[in-house]
């Protein structure tokens, strides 16, 4: 078991998890932060575990003072076991987690976030699913806790549980220390009828992740709207949009009283255009330079204070220096709030911005 948060030994543990091709990377933001750590094995593809001379709060503070973009969640481990299955009831692991953990603020709402990983070559399975040691664990937690209100979809403390190579890894910390509030920085969106892409998901988990104020009856500039998927979003939160694309939306969308269809290019599109907007979103299939290009130039249809989100398309090599190098140019006219390689995105980075006042 490792010592709890705040004993005299500096040594911690954490689990972060990125997309599996961007693993690396994620590694080397630890560094660059300043996170004295390495990798200690990997629990499943783009899930580390790393082990750190720091305590947790120090290593915390660095990635705050450094955000990563790769890295989609972390959790640090503060109590591990090796798994005893003939002998280990669920209620049993549970209980024994809990009560290895710091104490929890009983006035802070609180969600149990399991993950189960299993490697192929293992000849046995969990004796537990997901679904049951998270009751159990929730069990525990008001057992020990009693008034502890729990909350899956605003908490405001987690307890991590990750079972991975025979061994349970527990631990409690703040949301805004996992990075994300969604078990391994997962955000999964109910895929209604009228979608028109799984685009929509990634401005949804960006609007959540950044938390972007978007002004209801505001008025927002979406470039490369086709087929519409980003333009329905931006709707469904109040706002009238022009979408800017010279192929064709997607019906339901062109029917919308509050969309403006400009059927031409960005480019074209923002050498005229008179308007000022709320919020500015390019979403457009394009290499990173020319869409970071065509996004600084569009500052000038932003007002001063306005919010803008944009997708980088990542080539296949070079990803960091691309990121890096799309960052300085955008801070040349814009604040960048965020950046974040969002669990929607493929090969993919998604950058807030806003124009200063």
């Amino acid at each position: 078991m490792l010592p709890k948060e705040g004993s005299d030994c500096t040594l911690s543990e954490f689990i972060f998890t990125s997309a599996p091709e961007a693993s690396a990377m994620a590694l080397n933001e630890l560094s660059k932060a300043g996170v004295s750590s390495h990798l200690k094995s990997w629990l499943a593809p783009g899930v580390g575990l790393c082990v750190s001379s720091e305590s947790q709060a120090s290593c915390q503070e660095r990635l705050s003072a450094f955000p990563p973009v790769f890295i989609r969640h972390l959790c640090f481990v503060q109590t591990s076991r090796k798994l005893e299955p003939v002998v280990e009831t669920t209620q049993l692991c549970a209980q024994q987690l809990v009560s290895e953990l710091p104490k929890l603020a009983s006035d802070r709402s609180l969600a149990v976030q399991v993950r189960l990983f299993r490697r192929d070559d293992e000849e046995t399975a969990w004796p537990w699913t997901r679904q049951e040691l998270e009751r159990a664990v929730s069990g525990a937690v008001l057992a020990e806790h009693p008034g502890t209100l729990l909350s899956v979809s605003e908490p405001q403390q987690i307890v991590s549980v990750v079972c991975a190579d025979g061994h349970v890894y527990a631990g409690v910390s703040q949301v805004a220390d996992n990075l994300s509030a969604w078990p391994g920085g997962e955000r999964r969106f109910a895929r209604e009828a009228l979608v028109v892409s799984r685009a929509e998901f990634k401005l949804l988990e960006a609007i959540e992740v950044f938390a972007l104020d978007l002004p209801r009856d505001g008025q927002a500039l979406d470039l490369g709207a086709a087929p519409g998927g980003w333009t329905r979003v931006l709707r469904s939160f109040g706002m009238t949009v022009t979408a800017v694309d010279p192929a064709q939306l997607s019906p339901a969308v062109l029917e919308d009283p509050g969309v403006r269809h400009e059927a031409t290019a960005a480019q074209a599109y923002l050498r005229q255009a008179s308007g000022v907007f709320d919020v500015l979103v390019n979403d457009m299939k394009m290499d990173p330079r020319a869409s970071v290009a065509l996004t600084v130039s569009a500052v000038r249809a932003l007002r001063p204070g306005g919010i803008g989100v944009l997708t980088l398309k990542l080539p296949t090599h070079t990803q960091e220096r691309v990121v890096a190098a799309s960052l300085t140019a955008l801070r040349s006219v814009y604040e960048v709030t965020g950046a974040r390689q969002l669990f929607h995105n493929r090969s993919e980075v998604t950058v807030a911005l806003r124009r200063p006042q």
